[in-house]
């Protein structure tokens, strides 16, 4: 019988081949998209003066105001053009804001000769029209220079005397404590913060839209979202449902077999001696995951109540050099989680060990040298005291990627030599398993695809927008591309081999996942670009919708969990309940942080005003946590079952089950208050503007929320410390089982 199109298409071969093609063209368009990059980022001008003359500050001023912006860690504190954290202010909003008060002030007197305060409506409308005429017809971003009206040259004065103020004297109300920054810094920053601004306000020549793409919404300008931004939205939400619908069908019509045979759980009767040295790495990432939970909750605290020290006082532990290191905590113990993985995995394929197992020992070092090298300069850069070599010792500034150069290469280098350690092993497997070459290959460019954020390498990228299109190189492409890519191998082959999905099956629905992940996971990074000095077809582009991609996992993993049900039914016994939980949990909280949440902040109409705002932290949290972070932890339980297997020794699962689901209902009750406080706030932006909405005053009527927040972060750490116990016992305190 003659197959159809799409039966071809939904075979092995076809899935593959569909990979490829699809992998080719969207790769070969981010190349062409970054070819252009030059032209259509928002220039640094080489001076900025007043009309009458006055030089307010010059190219290498916001060059090294960027700097000290990295240096002392402001991304993570506030934000800058809507990139960073979320208890400060919107440094770029606030400067354009506070621009537009001062115009306003300005033209009421010198036209009506009175304040703002008494003027009339019509007259308000005629000081609205000339405010509009100074910032968006007479300040021109460009290369050459910036020229600004006398009054908007004072008005860049009062911000900079503001923002000097703040930066070196502090204020308790929004956790900013000061006595880091001294003047002459704070001075260079405010001309960086001021050419974001410019970003922010000034129209990108020949368009009637501004280089950020008339983001943020500021009502004092009439700036306001574009019917751009709803037109792709619509259509990404009537493709969404469409297509999920489509990929339902096609996993369950093509995908699923009823009559293919399960292999048999892998029994492990003894460990090879690589795979004994990673029972050290299993409690450092134990321990690791807890830290960062408990600084977790510390960060909430300052969130609710920003005023008050939490145990420790805030000049010791400030809220921006924490928060980098919660973040990057994360990074670690997951990846180190992934690389005790890959090793476990792949002697067993192998059925041989490593030929030089010292090599597991000289990396479990490097990765703690790394790791608290690397801590430790993020803490101290932050807090300044490692100003003359701070970006390579201390801490970069840049969201996600904090460390100093020298910790990036030496992290680089660590993960190239868990790469080739792996890949030394798995090239000798007698199987060709597809799903392997995923896990191997998306290891590989996990490695690599972080030198991009390492550009330049010796110094700083002067344009913030350039550097952010290359930060979100790695960030995206970590976790929405070679992260999924690594994970869905994962998935496949674990279920295969522990006996609850048949191998071709797995392969099947591994191929369709990578092929929805390449398909949008690669331009989708287009999303971080909206409004950050990129042109508006990254609206179109960035629209791609992510949500899909976790669809086809979630079916697989509820096909294993009633495999997995017969098995305990018929009392057939399995010995591998604990890492299928995480595994089957992966796939859940996949859905609902990457899915669910991703869908409901990844439209560009959504994102306008939720931009910068809380509404971001249900899934970031709930996906990195979900879909990376619980696959680490199913290595680490994977670790210790094969441990007791080949030893004998006794294994319980009732402390495992209580970690579990004290850890996994904390972080979906962590989405509600969190998702409560953003949807309040993306309205506040919606009616008032975006710098309202970041103010505290405007989000102290649902602030109570915050404080909820105590019930699923005291899940949480309860459950990290019950797992970090668990382990510990089980590593290092279980006995020998009786028959």
């Amino acid at each position: 019988m003659k197959q159809s199109i799409l039966d071809r298409f939904m075979s092995r071969k076809g899935l593959y081949v569909g990979f490829w093609f699809v992998a080719i063209i969207m790769v070969t368009a981010l190349i062409v998209f970054t070819a252009n990059l030059a032209k259509e980022v928002p220039p640094i001008p080489r001076v900025v003066k007043s009309a009458s003359g006055e030089v307010l500050y010059t190219y290498d001023d916001v060059v090294q105001g960027k700097a000290y912006f990295q240096e002392f860690d402001l991304m993570d504190y506030g934000t800058i053009l809507g990139m960073g954290a979320y208890l400060g202010p919107d440094f770029s909003t606030e400067f354009f804001h506070k621009r537009a008060e001062f115009l306003y002030e300005y033209y009421a007197r010198k036209l009506f000769n009175k304040p703002r305060s008494e003027l009339t409506k019509i007259e308000i409308g005629a000081i609205k029209e000339r405010v509009k005429q100074d910032i968006r017809e007479e300040t021109q971003l460009r290369e050459e220079g910036v020229t600004y009206t006398d009054a908007s040259a004072e008005a860049f004065k009062r911000n900079r005397e503001y923002l000097v103020n703040f930066l070196v004297n502090g204020d308790r109300e929004r956790a900013w404590r000061g006595k880091v920054i001294k003047p002459e810094e704070a001075i260079k920053i405010a001309a960086f913060i001021d050419w974001s601004q410019l970003v922010q306000s000034s129209l990108r020549p020949g368009t009637n839209r501004t280089w950020s793409n008339d983001w943020p919404p500021e009502p004092l300008v009439d700036q306001r979202s574009s019917w751009t931004n709803h037109y792709y939205s619509l259509w990404e939400f009537l493709l969404l449902w469409t297509f999920t619908i489509l990929v339902i069908f096609l996993a369950y019509e093509y995908l699923l077999k009823k009559d293919e045979p399960l292999e048999k759980p892998l029994e492990i009767t003894r460990l090879f001696p690589s795979q004994l040295k990673l029972l050290k790495y299993v409690p450092i990432v134990a321990l690791l995951f807890f830290v960062q939970l408990i600084i977790g909750g510390y960060l909430a605290h300052l969130y609710s109540d920003p005023v008050s020290d939490f145990v420790f006082s805030q000049s010791i532990l400030p809220f921006n050099a924490m928060r980098a290191i919660h973040i990057n905590l994360a990074i670690l113990w997951i990846a180190i989680g992934w690389l005790v993985g890959g090793l476990l995995i792949a002697p067993l394929v192998a059925g041989e060990d490593l030929k030089f197992p010292w090599l597991v020992d000289v990396l479990w070092v490097a990765l703690v040298v790394v790791g608290l090298g690397g801590i430790a300069g993020i803490y101290l850069g932050a807090t300044g005291q490692l100003r003359n070599i701070w970006f390579w010792l201390g801490n970069e500034g840049r969201e996600f990627l904090n460390l100093g150069r020298i910790w990036d290469i030496a992290l680089v280098l660590g993960l190239v030599l868990w790469f080739l350690l792996v890949f030394s092993l798995i090239r000798k497997a007698k199987e060709n398993s597809v799903m392997l070459g995923v896990i191997i290959w998306s290891a590989f460019g996990i490695a690599t695809l972080y030198i991009a954020g390492m550009m330049p390498l010796t110094k700083i990228m002067p344009n913030f927008t350039v550097g952010d299109y290359y930060r979100w190189w790695v960030v995206h492409l970590w976790v929405e591309l070679t992260f999924e890519l690594f994970a869905a191998g994962a998935l496949a082959y674990l279920s295969v081999v522990i006996g609850l999905i048949s191998r071709k099956t797995a392969e099947r629905i591994m191929l369709f996942e990578i092929f929805l992940i390449m398909m949008t996971g690669v331009l989708g990074v287009g999303h971080h670009y909206w409004w950050q000095g990129l042109d508006q077809y990254w609206i179109a582009v960035g629209g791609i919708f992510s949500a899909l991609e976790p669809l086809p996992l979630v079916i697989m993993m509820i096909e294993a969990w009633k495999h997995q049900r017969e098995r305990v039914a018929s009392q057939q016994g399995f010995a591998f309940t604990v890492p299928f939980m995480w595994l089957a949990g992966s796939a859940f909280l996949n859905w609902l942080g990457a899915g669910f949440f991703g869908m409901v902040i990844n439209t560009p109409t959504i994102d306008y005003y939720a931009h910068g705002t809380y509404l971001i932290m249900p899934h970031a949290h709930v996906a990195l946590l979900g879909a990376f972070g619980y696959i680490s932890i199913a290595f680490l339980y994977l670790v210790a079952r094969s441990n007791a297997s080949a030893k004998g020794l006794v294994w319980s699962e009732k402390l495992s089950k209580w970690g579990f689901w004290l850890l996994t209902i904390g972080v979906v009750l962590f989405a509600i208050p969190t998702a409560i406080i953003g949807f309040k706030q993306a309205q506040l932006a919606h009616d008032v503007g975006y710098y309202f909405a970041r103010t505290r005053e405007a989000l102290a009527p649902v602030m109570g929320w915050a404080k909820i927040r105590i019930i699923p972060d005291g899940l949480m750490i309860i459950g990290g410390g019950l797992i970090l116990l668990d382990l510990l016992k089980k590593i290092y305190l279980s006995k020998k089982a009786t028959n």
